[in-house]
């Protein structure tokens, strides 16, 4: 039984025997019993949100060993071609490769992978496995997206196992690009679709902002500021996600593109896209 499952059967018990127990007391006891139900309730949601957090956290924190740090996505050469100079170059840049570029496409990737573990749909598992895999411009973002894919599997399945993965490993024997991966797992562990694309989506514009900073260079300040700036870009990326069919992904950031196929012939460099 799935631990949703589980959670679901066990809060209508406890909210029977409570209502029963409720009715049995006076009006002065139902109102105390009423607000340590409540508080009860409270603290459990913040368990559950608190586990959810946890390891969201840690599989997004640039600690985890996906080697997300030696990757720019293309930024590397646009510093060098003089689209990105500064703090508002930057955010520009990232403004368009999020909402119309490879964060917007990931994100329509996460949103199918999860849906399809939690609804146990392997065909579906596969079909968006199999498109994010080809859904890439150019061989320095394939290799960007697979290697991270693959490293963030291997991590994950040594040290927060769950049915979820090796589930996965016997539908799709591809290349996994990084959103399904994370997507995956995910749903695997019970975290909710929603929360969990925003910590994808500000892991991957952390990861931009970071080569920025190092690239053009800026100042630690000035990668916040972006960052910051970003909040609500990231927010409509993933509500756009969440309502976009599989077979609709697209992407509309020419010049990005381009910055990941010039990388690879870039004299000078310093990332791996």
């Amino acid at each position: 039984m799935a631990p949703t499952t589980t959670t679901a059967i066990v809060t209508i018990i406890t909210a029977t025997i409570m209502t029963k127990e409720l009715l049995r007391s006076s009006p002065r006891q139902r109102g105390s019993k009423i607000i340590r139900a409540r508080e009860a309730g409270e603290d459990k949601r913040r368990a559950l949100d608190s586990g959810a957090l946890f390891r969201l956290m840690a599989w997004l924190s640039p600690a985890y060993p996906v080697g997300a740090f030696s990757y720019s996505g293309g930024i590397e050469w646009a510093v060098e071609a003089g689209d990105i100079e500064d703090a508002a170059t930057l955010r520009a840049w990232l403004e368009v490769m999020m909402s119309e570029g490879g964060g917007f496409s990931d994100a329509v990737f996460f949103v199918h992978a999860h849906r399809a573990v939690a609804a146990d749909d392997d065909a579906s598992l596969r079909a968006a496995a199999e498109l994010a895999a080809a859904f890439v411009p150019s061989k320095e973002r394939f290799l960007e997206t697979t290697a991270q894919g693959r490293a963030f599997l291997e991590v994950t399945r040594a040290a927060w196992s769950c049915p979820a993965l090796p589930r996965f490993a016997a539908v799709w024997d591809g290349p996994v690009a990084l959103p399904i991966a994370v997507g995956v797992a995910c749903a695997g562990h019970g975290i909710a679709c929603e929360m969990a694309l925003h910590g994808f989506l500000h892991a991957l514009a952390a990861n931009w902002i970071s080569a920025g900073v190092r690239l053009v260079p800026l100042g630690q300040t000035d990668g916040q500021r972006v960052l910051a700036a970003l909040e609500p870009v990231i927010a409509a990326t993933a509500k756009r996600s969440l309502a976009t069919p599989l077979e609709d992904v697209g992407t509309c950031a020419l010049r990005a593109d381009i910055a990941g196929m010039r990388h690879e012939t870039q004299y000078t460099r310093l990332f791996r896209s």
